[in-house]
């Protein structure tokens, strides 16, 4: 096992040297994606806003929503998308003489500041927070809410550790949580580390309140990903008067060991190559085509793709 990483790693350098020296501008940007991708990945979940709640009903100890904004949550694809969220434990806490509970919610950015900007988008989403926390804590809350005038309650370091699913360190130990990325570390960064909390996403009531679910779970390894855009480059052959031959497209898929990885679709005017949880790359093409003539070939010594496909031939 451990040769066999060793082999992976050694050729993994080997290709990026190869890359480094005969194609500089392509290694700069790979490098720039893996950069921009890792950074999302490792940025920590920062406070947004505080809510305080009590169950419905009866006098209880009052529980504390810390909501915060955290990159590595996705956001919705399009507005009638469910919400992505991502959460902490439910935490029970001695202070000041009182108890309380506490719970750790995170949201895409992009989902708090549209609710900063519409105050009945706020209103809805601390709404469907609140369904969120009964149905996966199973309390009966009252939806008297306040929004307290900090953003956190307990310490930033706490509540990032809850929301990363890591152990709790005793009160007297210090923890250096700076990390040092390596390239391995940022070439592999989708793998490196998973959101060890279960995401799930919130679903919008319907208008006539008839009965939904309103959370629906999904495992981590179904967690809506970024694909990266890989580099390639597409030309036109043609023949001595100019005339559109064929379309040849080159694709470097440094992450691709085999061509069973590779998901390609063709029609007429657009192509499409998809690799599960690593890259997707959707085209236009200059010219119409004959999909029926498509050639697709994996170099995997250099972990490239080419694809050739003729230009469709005018009708009579």
């Amino acid at each position: 096992m451990a040769g066999e990483a060793l082999a992976r790693a050694a050729q993994l350098w080997s290709l990026l040297d190869e890359m480094a020296e005969n194609e500089p501008r392509a290694y700069r940007r790979l490098l720039r994606q893996q950069r921009a991708e890792a950074e999302r990945l490792y940025a920590p979940p920062e406070p947004h806003l505080c809510l305080r709640a009590r169950p419905a009903g009866a006098a209880g100890r009052p529980l504390f929503i810390n909501v915060c904004s955290w990159k590595r949550v996705p956001a919705p694809k399009a507005p009638t998308d469910p919400t992505p969220v991502s959460a902490g434990p439910l935490e029970v806490v001695s202070g000041e003489g009182d108890l309380y509970s506490i719970i750790d919610i995170a949201y895409n950015p992009d989902v708090l500041q549209r609710g900063e900007e519409n105050p009945e988008k706020k209103k809805h989403l601390i709404h469907l927070t609140l369904k969120f926390v009964e149905e996966r804590c199973n309390l009966n809350l009252s939806y008297l809410y306040t929004i307290e005038s900090f953003k956190l309650k307990g310490s930033l370091e706490m509540m990032q550790q809850r929301l990363k699913g890591k152990q709790m360190p005793t009160p007297h130990l210090s923890h250096n949580t700076t990390k040092e990325l390596t390239l391995d570390q940022l070439l592999h960064s989708m793998e490196a580390e998973d959101c060890s909390s279960a995401p799930v996403l919130l679903k919008e009531e319907s208008v006539t309140q008839s009965k939904v679910h309103l959370i629906e779970e999904i495992s981590s390894t179904e967690m809506p990903q970024n694909l990266s855009t890989p580099v390639y480059e597409m030309i036109t052959v043609k023949d001595a008067n100019k005339k559109p031959l064929k379309i040849e497209l080159k694709i470097e898929l440094p992450k691709v060991s085999s061509v069973s990885e590779c998901d390609l679709r063709i029609s007429k005017d657009d192509i499409i190559i998809e690799v599960p949880e690593k890259y997707k790359l959707q085209l236009d093409l200059p010219e119409l085509v004959d999909e029926e003539t498509t050639t697709a070939v994996f170099n995997k010594g250099k972990q490239v793709l080419f694809i050739t496909v003729a230009v469709a031939k005018p009708d009579p």
